[in-house]
């Protein structure tokens, strides 16, 4: 069934995942709908892809300079229990 009104933490989560994946139509519709109606959800939207494009300059510009960095395996083990424990 087509649902096509998300509430604000939907349209948040979904807009953050469709930087990783591109979603169903129905989804991208609801999106749309709800982004012309918020006043706040296109604002977070904007802050999304600043928050993504400045990330990929950063990594070019790491890569360009030769400071690729990587994490300790603890760090990625205390990343990956907070990410389990707030996902």
């Amino acid at each position: 069934m087509f649902r096509w009104m998300f509430n604000c933490r939907e349209v948040t989560r979904l807009v953050s995942e469709s930087l990783d994946r591109r979603l169903p139509l129905s989804e991208r519709i609801g999106i749309r709908i709800h982004l012309f109606m918020c006043r706040l959800c296109p604002e977070a939207k904007k802050q999304m892809l600043l928050i993504r494009e400045a990330m990929h300059l950063l990594s070019s510009e790491s890569r360009a300079l030769g400071v690729e960095g990587s994490l300790s395996p603890e760090a990625r083990d205390r990343i990956k229990l907070s990410l389990k424990k707030y996902g």
